[in-house]
């Protein structure tokens, strides 16, 4: 099975459709899929559901697909550094279903896992709850949450072989390996492709089974938040 494309365009052709769901990874600007969110813009694909930690930043990441207005609902943890997701889902152009961080992480982990739900804690009495089925173990509530299955993967990892097995880069890691299990399809955008057996299989993040189609390609690496400090004088 080749898994190896030219270009974003090449690995998006005949996977994307009006309406799907999409699971991106990332965290911030660290680690996103960005070509292939450019891929995606340019197909004019519409009406998405996105799972992602968060939306990028405006004119960046998938904050390209909200300013397209590509992007009908985002399941995320967090809407801050981007002013037009906040202001698409103030006035209501924008569904948005709030996640707890971890409980994000773990949808996404169910999914990959074929489980299509789990309970816990986290939200309990609070508007994460609200139409939630509650349940209790031990004294203690719970409420269910489901397992996230998308329609399509994009991920962003630092190695690959042309297997799809992946190696990810420190913090850059972050969601990729859960939005990449959760897939049906999964599309990995890497750094670097070695050969066939050079990676050490215990330093594989996540197994080729996962990943379905790669690109090779050049990455800006944006940095979100830049802090510096006057250089103290000797």
């Amino acid at each position: 099975m080749k898994k190896v494309y030219g270009s974003a365009d090449e690995a998006l052709e005949g996977v994307l459709s009006d309406g799907m769901l999409i699971a991106a990874g990332g965290f911030g600007l660290c680690g996103i899929p960005e070509l292939l969110i450019d891929g995606i813009v340019k197909s004019g694909v519409k009406d998405l559901t996105v799972a992602s930690n968060n939306a990028g930043v405006d004119g960046f990441g998938l904050g390209k697909l909200l300013d397209t207005r590509q992007i009908k609902k985002m399941m995320s943890s967090y809407v801050g550094e981007n002013a037009e997701f906040m202001r698409q889902y103030l006035s209501g152009e924008l569904e948005l279903e709030f996640n707890p961080q971890g409980t994000l992480a773990e949808r996404m982990r169910a999914g990959g896992a074929g489980i299509p739900g789990f309970y816990t804690k986290t939200g309990v009495g609070t508007v994460i709850a609200e139409g939630k089925e509650v349940k209790e173990f031990n004294g203690e509530e719970y409420i269910l949450e489901e397992g996230i299955f998308a329609d399509l993967s994009i991920v962003k990892a630092w190695k690959a072989d042309d297997t799809g097995n992946l190696v990810f880069r420190k913090t850059a890691r972050n969601f990729n390996p859960p939005a990449a299990m959760c897939g049906k399809i999964c599309i990995a955008e890497v750094e670097e492709i070695v050969p066939r057996g050079s990676l050490d299989p215990d330093l594989i993040h996540l197994p080729g089974i996962y990943v379905h189609r790669i690109i090779q390609g050049d990455h800006e690496k944006r940095i979100e938040q830049r802090t510096v400090r006057k250089r103290e004088e000797a």
